[in-house]
């Protein structure tokens, strides 16, 4: 409470907003998750708090995480997966500094069980998002492989992103992007772009314009930021 200037008490305001019927109010709901283990209820809009600086970012910038019927932690890569989410700034060293200070185990008011192997489920779950996305594209007829075809959506202004082999050429990619500026993603092999394309191996695809290719260029970029490369999405 605040203080007069007499030093008269005066009540804190209390929120007056109605609970929805059939829901506990907010602080029944947050006692029953500090009761049960739980993370604290997740606030609604595009900003999430990560549970290790604190900062507010966009979701899309960020990984969720949930615990599993065991109390395993589980990377929510998608976002939509039930329970209380965790969320952690997509960075390798943010991601090292929840572990080694045990800031999943206070978030979840308990014990959490960590894979061992957690960092390399993470990258290999953002890669396996990636390549969905790609085989998303190709079945919208948002994307083509091989050379000529891609240097023909080039040419006519038609692609929005490249996305090559990560065992790829150099110099024929630059030879293929030139000095477009056209955003690149590499990080799948010349073997798993090909198995979207139903062939062997791709090594040059190109994504229209669209979600799709805005999709690509953010998961890229999450997958950078917790392997630590350089970067995700470049040009």
């Amino acid at each position: 409470m605040q203080p007069l200037t007499d030093g008269t008490p005066v009540p804190e305001p209390i929120d007056q907003t109605p609970d929805q019927p059939g829901q506990a109010s907010a602080p029944e709901a947050d006692s029953r998750a500090a009761e049960e283990g739980q993370p604290d209820p997740e606030p609604k809009g595009p900003m999430r708090r990560c549970i290790v600086t604190r900062d507010s970012l966009p979701k899309e910038a960020m990984l969720r995480f949930v615990l599993g019927p065991g109390r395993e932690l589980v990377p929510d890569l998608g976002g939509r997966l039930p329970g209380r989410g965790m969320w952690l700034s997509a960075r390798a060293d943010v991601l090292e500094r929840a572990l080694s200070r045990g800031a999943f185990h206070r978030a979840a008011r308990g014990q959490v069980q960590l894979p061992p192997d957690l960092r390399a489920r993470i990258e290999t779950g953002l890669k396996g998002r990636i390549r969905d996305q790609v085989g998303l594209a190709r079945r919208a007829g948002q994307a083509v492989s091989g050379f000529q075809q891609v240097r023909e959506w080039l040419q006519a202004g038609r692609a929005a992103l490249l996305v090559e082999a990560s065992d790829g050429s150099l110099s024929e990619r630059d030879r293929l992007a030139g000095r477009r500026g056209t955003p690149i993603v590499a990080v799948l092999s010349a073997q798993e772009l090909g198995a979207v394309f139903g062939r062997d191996h791709a090594v040059h695809v190109a994504i229209a314009p669209g979600r799709i290719a805005d999709m690509l260029v953010q998961e890229a970029g999450r997958l950078a930021a917790v392997s630590g490369a350089a970067s995700g999405a470049g040009t």
